[in-house]
């Protein structure tokens, strides 16, 4: 179909809801760009549905990445606030510990001797816990965590001491019938009055409270306020006395070594792992401890977070996927209903290549739009919910970069097939689409 004089006013009129360009000639980037911006434009609210899943997916990748990365930073922060430079002990589980076979060397407390005697070791502590109902007047609470310690718990541990004291090594070595309070325990007990001095009972046995530490919150699953401590002496005579005992000596929980910081913090770990090796009568790879310093643990958990960052950043990425699909669905719908419209770009000049790069222009650039929201409202959600929520937040800049360049792609890849249809369309058969 030739396009004659008499037709012109007519493809003026049709072509005024989009363009008036000469398409004679190669069109310039700039020039596609302004047409696609129109296409965008006029359409409003179809291309804001059509971005919202390039939206949503961008900011939620974005926050997903920052509540985790946030969740890793406090998981670190709250390790290293056990404790300067420290070493763990512990017994490995279903080994020695709690379940485990009774012929199987333990961790004791006289392995804290042990340790001690190590180079470079500047402090030790060692706990063991248990749950005790606690009574003062008609005040009864159940389940309180007790621990039993050794007196360089609140150097080694960074456990400040509020009011009173610690208790002593004499009070360790004669089982003395003391102990220290958490702060947020002394005022379920005492409310606004002094503990100092004051008596409570503690399963069966009455303890003289002698301090109150300072608060340290919950670090890790252990709310330090909430605890107990006592002399480990007591605690083995008292709390958690065991049938075993006279044959594999006071079984712990734990046993902390504070490192100098000049000295290599690996080689004191051989040597405790030596030691102990010697002392146990099995070989260093045969001992059932876990010997880790707080990086140790740290790695392992962020090893973990990172895995579950992956798999929050894949589940956010299936909405990206989702946008995409969107994109490419409402392209094809506009190929479709502007057939004619690229009818009389042809006409008029406009390659197939023309018609090809506005559409995919348009496309992306509904990517892009929808990639600057999404970031806008990932950023904005994450400060938000990092401040409002109990779970800190982090926003990683590569996670910007990950998302606001997952969009550019969706764009491109989902953009380009209604592009090529577009641009594969006859001339002639587009005129006459109605």
């Amino acid at each position: 179909m030739a396009v004659t004089a008499q037709d012109t006013p007519a493809i003026q009129a049709d072509s005024a809801e989009t363009t008036t360009t000469d398409f004679g000639g190669i069109i310039s980037p700039i020039e596609i760009v302004r047409i696609a911006w129109e296409g965008i434009v006029r359409n409003k609210i179809r291309s804001l549905l059509t971005m919202l899943g390039v939206i949503i997916g961008v900011a939620a990748v974005i926050t997903m990445i920052s509540i985790s990365a946030g969740t890793e930073a406090q998981i670190a922060a709250q390790i290293e606030g056990l404790g300067a430079n420290l070493i763990f002990i512990q017994n490995s589980f279903g080994r020695g510990g709690p379940g485990g076979d009774n012929n199987t060397p333990s961790l004791v407390f006289s392995d804290l001797d042990v340790v001690k005697s190590v180079g470079g070791v500047v402090g030790t502590a060692v706990e063991q816990t248990s749950a005790e109902s606690v009574r003062v007047g008609s005040t009864t609470l159940t389940d309180v965590p007790l621990v039993g310690t050794t007196v360089d718990f609140p150097s080694v541990r960074d456990v400040g001491i509020d009011e009173g004291r610690f208790f002593n090594e004499t009070e360790l070595d004669r089982s003395a019938k003391v102990t220290v309070l958490g702060p947020s325990l002394a005022n379920d007990l005492f409310g606004e009055t002094d503990p100092i001095g004051q008596s409570i009972t503690v399963g069966t046995t009455k303890l003289t409270v002698i301090g109150v530490t300072d608060e340290k919150g919950v670090v890790g699953n252990t709310d330090f306020d909430a605890q107990l401590y006592v002399p480990i002496t007591l605690a083995f005579d008292k709390f958690v006395p065991s049938q075993f005992r006279q044959f594999a000596g006071d079984r712990v929980r734990v046993i902390y070594a504070q490192i100098e910081e000049s000295v290599d913090i690996e080689n004191v770990m051989l040597q405790i792992e030596l030691k102990l090796s010697s002392v146990k009568g099995v070989a260093p790879e045969e001992l059932p401890f876990a010997i880790q310093t707080q990086q140790d643990i740290i790695d392992t958990q962020g090893a973990a977070t990172e895995a579950f960052r992956s798999l929050l950043a894949w589940v956010a990425g299936v909405s990206l996927l989702v946008g995409g699909i969107g994109i490419m669905n409402i392209m094809l719908v506009s190929v479709t209903e502007r057939t004619r419209e690229i009818g009389i770009r042809q006409s008029v000049g406009a390659t197939p290549n023309d018609i090809r790069l506005q559409f995919l222009t348009e496309a992306v650039m509904l990517s892009l739009i929808g990639g600057i929201l999404g970031v806008i409202l990932g950023v904005g959600g994450s400060i938000l919910f990092g401040q409002t929520g109990d779970m800190p937040t982090v926003i990683v800049p590569s996670s910007i970069l990950l998302a606001f360049g997952s969009a550019a792609v969706v764009g491109i890849v989902f953009g380009f097939f209604p592009a090529n249809k577009a641009a594969q369309l006859d001339p002639i058969e587009a005129l006459r689409h109605e």
